[in-house]
């Protein structure tokens, strides 16, 4: 986690280490991205294991691989949260326009991690998963 604060800090991105959010965040995130799913779909698809599960099972089109990072690399970032799979840690980054798709780490202390960036909004997300073979997605909503 150090790590990833730093790298951002030397890019000139504002980083606020944000405690007792995760849950509140993976809340948000589930209505923003899976609303549309039943809870029984869900649970066919391991949702609650993994939220980018919503994208692996095309229940939510999405961009993928380097479609997704270039996707990520366009879109404006004011403000967002990164926040993790298993790590209890969200990253509050501000001025986070220069952030990248190289920029996110997803090895957290010495643990393959999957990543969820999304904007503060919860308009956009960018999932970084711990899997080679699947991901990284990203998806928009229309309303943008």
């Amino acid at each position: 986690m150090i790590q990833q604060i730093n790298l951002l800090k030397s890019k000139g991105i504002l980083v606020t280490k944000l405690i007792s959010k995760k849950e509140d965040l993976r809340k948000q995130w589930e209505e923003a991205f899976a609303k549309h799913l039943s809870k029984s779909q869900k649970g066919k698809i391991y949702f609650h294991q993994h939220l980018w599960h919503v994208f692996s099972y095309n229940k939510l089109s999405c961009l993928e691989e380097q479609k997704a990072r270039d996707a990520f690399n366009k879109v404006k970032k004011k403000g967002c949260y990164i926040f993790y799979r298993d790590n209890q840690s969200v990253l509050l980054l501000e001025n986070a326009k220069i952030l990248k798709a190289e920029d996110i780490l997803k090895d957290v202390d010495d643990c393959l991690e999957d990543v969820y960036v999304v904007d503060k909004d919860f308009t956009w997300t960018y999932v970084f998963t711990h899997e080679e073979y699947c991901g990284p997605y990203f998806y928009q909503s229309k309303k943008e």
